[in-house]
């Protein structure tokens, strides 16, 4: 891929050395030790910090001694050359702001250029979630083998519970209380929390816990709940592609991906009479304002249910 810098300067993605590479390796080491990020934002921010100091370098810019025009021509250029949506957009100004605050932390710079950051204007946009039809087919999928049962238990737990592709992957086995209806799960920033799950959905995994026994009996495994075909703990990537073969088997109209359940399970909740607070409490989420945007999906079905069926709608 090719970028440009503030005057124009082509260049592609470059290894970064001297000062750039101790500034990034600085940070590196900051947000790991001492932010306590998610993994996949700590990721996030490393990458976008990587590209802006490869774009400085490749202009011969000094990241240290630059003024907030400099970085929003960089930002205008990912705007309009890269097309960025506000949210990713967004998410740059945050990893560049966390860049800035570890540079005044080191006494690197007198000035925080990214003081006047403005957050873009976000679109309100309401999450997608699936019908209980829609779901009742998924889950009386009729599974053949290992794989199919894996996969169908999987969105079980995503309907179930509410949880994130990178919690679900990372259930063990002594999390699980089928008993008692419950798992734990470790949300962002390493949080634990408990989350109920109803009593189809503890069958269905003893179902699948005995096809899992029987499978990899004698051999040594990953303590994961979800295992691949070798034993080791299923990828992200495996995961998509398991529900998205499973949408098209069952003939489902619309693309299938893991958040999409997170999102259903929560408006199907709301819908159901759940009270905002315990649904903050599943969901792992850290504000109750995050929380609150299913209320607009709620309202957005009534506002369908209205044009559906009243006489003048």
């Amino acid at each position: 891929m090719r970028y440009e810098n503030a005057s124009g300067f082509e260049f592609r993605d470059v290894r970064l050395a001297g000062t750039y590479a101790e500034l990034f390796n600085g940070f590196s080491q900051h947000i790991m030790l001492e932010r306590g990020l998610a993994s996949n934002t700590h990721d996030a921010y490393l990458g976008d910090v990587r590209h802006f100091l490869a774009f400085c370098a490749c202009g011969g810019s000094d990241p240290a001694d630059i003024e907030s025009g400099y970085l929003d021509s960089y930002l205008w250029q990912l705007r309009s050359k890269n097309k960025l949506a506000p949210a990713s957009l967004f998410r740059k100004m945050e990893s560049l702001k966390a860049f800035y605050r570890f540079l005044a932390m080191e006494d690197k710079i007198d000035e925080d250029p990214t003081r006047f950051f403005r957050a873009p204007k976000m679109p309100a946009k309401l999450p997608a979630c699936l019908t209980a039809r829609e779901v009742d087919t998924l889950l009386s999928f009729p599974a053949l083998s290992f794989q199919e049962l894996r996969t169908v238990t999987m969105v079980e737990m995503f309907y179930a519970c509410g949880v994130r592709i990178s919690e679900l992957i990372n259930i063990s086995l002594e999390a699980v209380n089928s008993a008692e209806g419950w798992i734990m799960v470790h949300g962002k920033g390493g949080k634990e929390r408990i989350i109920p799950i109803y009593a189809d959905a503890c069958a269905n995994l003893l179902k699948y816990l005995a096809a899992r026994s029987e499978r990899f009996a004698g051999k040594n495994t990953d303590s994961e709940l979800f295992l691949n075909r070798s034993g080791k703990r299923i990828s992200r990537m495996q995961v998509w592609k398991d529900i998205k073969n499973l949408g098209r088997s069952a003939q489902l109209a619309r693309p299938l991906h893991p958040h999409l359940f997170r999102h259903t399970f929560a408006s199907h909740l709301l819908a159901g009479g759940a009270d905002l607070r315990s649904l903050q409490e599943m969901l792992g989420h850290a504000s109750l304002s995050t929380t609150q945007i299913y209320t607009h999906v709620d309202k957005a079905e009534l506002k369908n249910t209205h044009s559906a069926y009243h006489p003048r709608g």
